[in-house]
């Protein structure tokens, strides 16, 4: 029988305890009577959770604070233990969640993921755990922004969570009380209807994930973007790769991200910064093992090396 997981993350004193009370006082999160609800906490906080406050219904509590417990045995011990039919998971926010999923039985999947923060520390946390932000964001479904105050830079938050997660809602709780959800309207930084579509630097990466997300909307379409060259005896003949590196949250894990030109190898030099107009095709080619957005070089013009060669997404 599969396991549905409901998973709450965020920073110590985010929200999640709160939440989670709320969720399992709640009578109607308790439809189905048959449901034996097993609940894990991976960190305790000074918000302890009030059994006397629970809905009637099969619920049992568990605390894993030791990182050596966190493995397939313990977890399907506890689930064999309460008949469990449904897991709750408050988790550590400074353990990653790859190791949670690893350490999940094989019956086990996230059904709804919530990732809580507090606005008053969050930008200290995006600054000096940005991978440990990234890690809840990344698939989270709903991401919440408690503790708001009214001149709490909401455009911000909203620029940071997208970078790394363009199809979660966002919710901002302010400190009145008041709720609201994310309506910021989130256009490309560059015109896709435009003859020539102009790629600044700074905007290389969203170019490159949107690029990725919805290669027919740029079937056709003449862009002009500039990149270092890379060149391969692996390449077909005549073609090479143009494409910046790209930091999704921090320094260990920026990686090339580049787009395979079929022709005009001849043109440019290897390592070099090459402002370049081409034509996109989107067509199955054997660089990418699959389709994908082939250039067909129009121009291209040497350029020297960029301050910043480091593309983000905030």
């Amino acid at each position: 029988m599969d396991i549905p997981v409901y998973l709450m993350t965020g920073f110590l004193e985010s929200g999640k305890t709160k939440f989670l009370q709320e969720t399992l006082a709640d009578k109607n999160f308790f439809d189905d009577k048959k449901d034996k609800t097993l609940v894990i906490q991976f960190e305790e906080g000074e918000e302890e959770l009030d059994p006397s406050g629970f809905a009637p219904g099969d619920i049992f509590c568990e605390i894993i604070d030791d990182a050596e417990k966190l493995n397939k045995r313990t977890l399907a011990a506890l689930q064999t233990k309460y008949k469990a039919t449904r897991v709750i998971i408050e988790y550590n926010g400074m353990w990653l969640l790859k190791d949670l999923v690893a350490a999940f039985p094989d019956e086990w999947f996230i059904y709804q993921e919530i990732t809580f923060s507090d606005a008053s520390t969050f930008e200290v946390y995006n600054a000096n755990m940005r991978n440990l932000v990234v890690d809840k964001f990344t698939n989270a479904d709903l991401i919440v922004f408690n503790r708001c105050e009214t001149d709490t830079n909401l455009e911000l938050f909203h620029k940071i969570v997208r970078g790394v997660n363009r199809r979660g809602q966002i919710l901002y709780e302010r400190t009145n009380g008041q709720i609201a959800y994310d309506d910021i309207e989130d256009p490309l930084p560059f015109d896709i209807t435009a003859p020539v579509i102009e790629i600044d630097d700074r905007d290389y990466a969203l170019f490159y994930r949107d690029l990725s997300e919805n290669m027919n909307s740029y079937n056709g379409k003449t862009v002009k973007f500039c990149g270092t060259v890379n060149k391969s005896d692996r390449l077909p003949r005549n073609g090479f790769v143009i494409g910046r590196p790209i930091m999704t949250c921090c320094v260990e894990d920026i990686a090339f991200s580049g787009l395979f030109c079929e022709n005009g190898a001849d043109k440019v030099s290897a390592e070099k910064w090459v402002e370049l107009t081409a034509k996109i095709n989107v067509k199955t080619s054997n660089v990418y093992g699959r389709k994908g957005p082939v250039l067909k070089l129009i121009e291209s013009t040497e350029k020297p090396e960029p301050e910043n060669m480091v593309a983000t997404f905030y």
